[in-house]
C-alpha cells in the first residue's frame, strides 16, 4: 500500500512521539507499505518555523533531510493535485475546517491512489476513500 503520511503524522514517526498511535506505527513499519511526505508538509513546516521557531524547532529542509534518511519517498506538487483539489467536497453540516494543507494533502493522496494517514478529527468529514484516520 501507498501510504502519504500527514504532517503532523510524519513529525511523530520521525520523532518516535508517543502521540502515533499503534495502528499508524503498523501501518509505518509494515514492509509492505511504502511510505511518502509531501512537498505540502515540507512547505508548511518552513511556514510555521518561521513564524513560531520556538514551537517548531526545525525547519522545512531539515524536515525533508529527516524524511530522506528514514527511507520516506518524496511526493511534489503537481498540476493534477491541484485539479484533484477542485473535486474534493465535504459532508453537509461539517465542522469548520480551515487548513489548506490538509486540503492539498487529501488531493495528493486521492490523484496519486495513495491511503492518506491523518489523527485529525476534522478530516474525515471530507467524503474521500483516501483518508484513513489513525
Amino acid at each position: 500500500m501507498n501510504l502519504l503520511l500527514d504532517t503532523h503524522i510524519l513529525i511523530w514517526a520521525l520523532n518516535e512521539d508517543p502521540r502515533l498511535s499503534e495502528k499508524a506505527r503498523e501501518l509505518i513499519l509494515d514492509p509492505d507499505n511504502a511510505i511518502y511526505y509531501s512537498a505540502v508538509s515540507v512547505w508548511e513546516v518552513a511556514i510555521k518555523h518561521a513564524l513560531h521557531p520556538e514551537n517548531v524547532t526545525f525547519s522545512g529542509k531539515e524536515l525533508s533531510q529527516y524524511c530522506q534518511e528514514a527511507g520516506f519517498l518524496p511526493v511534489e506538487m503537481r498540476d493534477r493535485h491541484v485539479f484533484a483539489l477542485e473535486t474534493i467536497t465535504r459532508a453537509a453540516g461539517a465542522p469548520p475546517h480551515h487548513d489548506p494543507f490538509d486540503r492539498m494533502l487529501i488531493a495528493q493522496a486521492k490523484a496519486e491512489n495513495m491511503s492518506f494517514l491523518t489523527h485529525d478529527s476534522l478530516l474525515p468529514y471530507y467524503n474521500e476513500k483516501c483518508i484513513v484516520s489513525v
